[in-house]
């Protein structure tokens, strides 16, 4: 069964038990500083898991398009995506265990047509925090799993949360037989020897972590689960890797073709960040030195290096790219609209690296080789460092050479020296968007309601040309994206701050209006990501200030918002325009 035949399959199932087809959200997050990308299907949803009325109802479905940085390096084995596919079903307050259970179960056996003996369950054991899962466990058994492949294990393995707060519970997951031998009498689930792969996880929300530790109940239960589907279609066609399905097959078959010295690990390598680099810049990704345009950037160049080393002329990467993009393109339709626009930003990324690349792996030799000479296996990170700094040549690619060469890197030594650039770096990265949810806190929620005047204002200011193209927002500060053609002046500064707490004053009732998605553009309703929005969407109106689509939440009148400043601007060059952003503190 083809990928894109298990999507559709899952969303007319869940459409015809009540569930509403929602849009998956951008790659890039709206209003989410925690993540890098998108993770997970929930998170475009956590106002309504909170508490919040979703336009769409209670019971909703999708499927979710997510990037996760964690294990780029382990990309090239059989299994490590960097980028993948989330299917997903949700209850806001609506069903909760028993219809959970059975609905999964139906899907499987019946949808699916997996044979139940090819089924295992795992429930949470139970804690301090909460009590151990009988009713679920009871559930399984009422749908048809017998009472021996039913597992109980703690928080590591059944209790789910983003980050280190915000909603969470205990989770039940299914795990795929694949008829592997047990490698012990103790194999289980929990086992990573590859006889169980877990295919689905049912989380139900019903608390929420703290920041200071405490759980407590959520005032609805909800139902978030996941399906991987690349995970899915791998085991329904009996590959092997997710590399031997349709979605990745073509390109390393061409890789295979064009390749002068065999390697498998690289043709995966290719096959999966180009995919990844692909889904990123067709969401408005951009290759940069921070943040998630650097992790762009490093998949590219990790693409350009394991093309460079397996013999494969760089010049045929567009052609690469062409038979990649034919092999998504009937999942994602909107890929061939952009086709060129993407084959245009990995090519100049990559003429970019390519003699960052050959200065690079030239000096890295002459280091080895020194190494080697002198009987000693470990790279300083000052040399690191010099590589960096001298030539760009990336720190986790010296790493990654290292691995190869059978050599060792001092990277605590180097983190030292390179502190001051930490942010640009992945160990940076990392640290800052360590992974979570953004809180919903009070000052969040007052500087989501200042993004909507900020808007406003700007376009009073400067004109209807201006729309906004991001944002992030914490409880010190606010941060706002928008597109403009030049560097605001001083005097345009400070008329948009006037306006802004000239709108603050006014004491503007905000309203929460639930409509059509068609209704609200003809009113003049404004999006920034249109193509999120399912049919029926929710619009915040702010007296005749703003009108614009937004899941919230928002204060009730602007008087709550206190005074606004703006702090810092900085002008960016990206490839399609400039972008300012504009730093606002609330004193």
């Amino acid at each position: 069964m083809k990928a894109i035949e298990i999507r559709n399959k899952h969303l007319k199932f869940f459409e015809k038990n009540g569930h509403k087809i929602i849009p998956s959200a951008s790659l890039i997050p709206e209003n989410d500083p925690s993540v890098l990308f998108n993770t997970a299907g929930m998170q475009q949803l956590v106002p309504y898991l909170l508490g919040e009325k979703h336009p769409s109802g209670t019971r909703l479905t999708d499927y979710q398009k997510c990037v996760r940085t964690n294990d780029i390096e382990e990309v090239g084995d059989n299994r490590h995506l960097t980028y993948f596919e989330m299917l997903g079903n949700w209850s806001l307050g609506d069903y909760f265990k028993e219809e959970s259970v059975q609905m999964s179960f139906d899907f499987l056996t019946k949808e699916l047509n997996i044979p139940v003996e090819k089924l295992s369950v795992t429930c949470f054991a139970g804690d301090e925090d909460c009590e151990r899962d009988n009713l679920t466990a009871e559930c399984w058994k009422k749908a048809g799993i017998p009472e021996e492949r039913i597992y109980y294990f703690g928080k590591d393995d059944n209790w789910w949360i983003a980050g280190e707060e915000g909603p969470c519970g205990p989770d039940t997951e299914m795990f795929y037989d694949t008829g592997k031998p047990k490698c012990s009498e103790k194999c289980n689930p929990a086992c990573d020897c590859g006889k169980y792969v877990e295919i689905w996880n049912n989380v139900f929300m019903e608390f929420y972590k703290g920041k200071d530790g405490k759980y407590t109940k959520l005032k609805q239960h909800n139902v978030d689960t996941g399906l991987g589907l690349e995970r899915m279609a791998m085991l329904l066609q009996g590959k092997e890797t997710p590399y031997e399905i349709e979605l990745f097959a073509p390109v390393m078959e061409k890789l295979k073709e064009l390749e002068a010295e065999e390697n498998i690990a690289s043709r995966r390598i290719i096959t999966e960040h180009l995919r990844s680099s692909i889904m990123i810049i067709n969401d408005g990704g951009r290759p940069s030195n921070v943040d998630r345009g650097y992790i762009l950037r490093r998949l590219i160049r990790r693409m350009t290096r394991h093309l460079n080393k397996i013999g494969i002329d760089l010049e045929k990467l567009p052609e690469i790219i062409g038979v990649s993009i034919d092999s998504l393109k009937e999942m994602y339709p909107e890929l061939v609209e952009n086709k060129e626009k993407i084959k245009n930003i990995l090519i100049e990324e990559k003429n970019k690296f390519t003699k960052t690349l050959k200065n690079g792996e030239r000096e890295f030799e002459k280091v080895a080789n020194r190494l080697k000479a002198n009987e000693k296996d470990t790279i300083d990170g000052k040399t690191v460092f010099n590589l960096y700094e001298t030539y760009g040549f990336p720190p986790e690619m010296t790493v990654e050479l290292a691995t190869e060469s059978g050599l060792k890197v001092d990277m605590e030594d180097f983190d030292k020296l390179y502190k001051a650039h930490q942010d640009k770096s992945r160990m940076g990265s990392e640290a800052k968007f360590k992974g979570g949810l953004a809180s919903t806190g009070e000052m969040e929620v007052k500087y989501h309601t200042a993004t909507h005047l900020l808007n406003a204002a700007l376009k009073v200011v400067l004109g209807d040309h201006v729309h906004q193209k991001g944002s992030n927002i914490t409880a010190e500060r606010l941060r706002f994206d928008f597109s403009h053609g030049a560097k605001m002046t001083d005097e345009e500064k400070q008329k948009v701050e006037s306006l802004v707490n000239e709108y603050i004053k006014q004491d503007l009732i905000v309203e929460k209006l639930e409509m059509k998605k068609d209704e609200a553009l003809a009113m003049g309703a404004e999006a920034m990501f249109l193509d999120k929005y399912g049919e029926d969407v929710t619009v915040y109106k702010i007296g005749d200030v703003s009108l614009e689509f937004c899941g919230g939440p928002h204060v009730t009148n602007t008087a709550k918002l206190g005074h606004f400043k703006i702090k810092k601007e900085d002008e960016i060059s990206i490839i399609e325009n400039n972008q300012e952003y504009l730093k606002a503190f609330r004193k």
